[in-house]
C-alpha cells in the first residue's frame, strides 16, 4: 500500500491520536501517520486548500500533497504542534498552485488577497535582496504583533490572511458590517508596517 492509496474510509472511526504520537509515526516511517493525519487535519488542511483555490479537486490533491510533504520533512523535523504545521504546508501549496494556473493572468481574488497583505511585508520580490532579510527578526515581529491583538481583532486577521475569508464571511461571522471589518483590516496592516520599521526592516 501506497501513501497515495490511503483513504479516508481508512481513517474513519478510529480514535483521533495526540499530536506527538502521530509525529512519531512519521519518525517510524509508519504509513499509519498519513492516516492518523487525515483523521485529526484533513477538514482543516481542505479548508485552507479551498478557501484559496475555489475547486475541489485541486483542494483534494492539495491535501494529498500536504501529506507527502510531510512524510518527506518528517523526521528532517520534528514539530511540535502538527496542526500548524499541515497547515503551513497546505496553505504555502495551494497558493503556488494558484500562481501557477495565473502566472500570465495576475487576477483574482487571492492574488489580491496577498497583494493586499504586501503592502505591510518587506519586498521579498529581489532573491539577493530576500537573502539579506533577517527572517528570525521578521518572525518574532510577527508573532509580536499577533499577541498585541485582541482576541477579536487576531481572529479577524487571521481568518482574512491565514484562512482566506472573504471579508463577507468574516463580517457575517462577527456581525460586524463590510466595511468595519476592512477598516480594522487596514489599521492591523499599518499596525504590521510599523512594527516592521521598528524592528529595522524596510517595507
Amino acid at each position: 500500500m501506497t501513501l497515495m492509496t490511503l483513504t479516508k474510509k481508512e481513517a474513519a472511526g478510529k480514535d483521533v491520536r495526540e499530536d506527538g504520537d502521530i509525529v512519531e509515526l512519521f519518525w517510524q516511517r509508519s504509513e499509519e501517520a498519513i492516516t492518523e493525519t487525515e483523521a485529526k487535519y484533513g477538514k482543516l488542511c481542505f479548508g485552507i486548500a479551498f478557501g484559496i483555490l475555489q475547486n475541489n479537486e485541486d483542494s483534494e490533491e492539495c491535501v494529498n500533497d500536504t501529506y507527502l510533504r510531510t512524510w518527506n520533512s518528517i523526521p528532517s523535523d520534528r514539530p511540535d504542534f502538527l496542526g500548524a504545521y499541515v497547515s503551513k504546508i497546505a496553505r504555502r501549496l495551494a497558493i503556488d498552485r494558484y500562481r501557477k494556473y495565473t502566472a500570465k493572468k495576475r487576477a483574482g481574488a487571492t492574488v489580491g488577497l496577498l497583494d493586499e497583505l504586501a503592502e505591510a511585508l518587506p519586498d521579498r520580490g529581489d532573491a539577493e535582496a530576500a537573502e539579506k532579510v533577517d527572517r528570525i527578526v521578521i518572525r518574532d515581529t510577527l508573532n509580536g504583533f499577533l499577541c498585541s491583538l485582541t482576541p477579536e481583532n487576531r481572529f479577524i486577521f487571521m481568518r482574512r490572511y491565514w484562512y482566506c475569508d472573504s471579508v463577507r464571511s468574516i463580517a457575517r461571522t462577527m456581525r460586524m458590517t463590510e466595511t468595519g471589518v476592512n477598516g480594522r483590516l487596514g489599521r492591523m496592516r499599518q499596525r504590521l508596517k510599523d512594527a516592521l520599521g521598528k524592528a529595522g526592516i524596510d517595507t
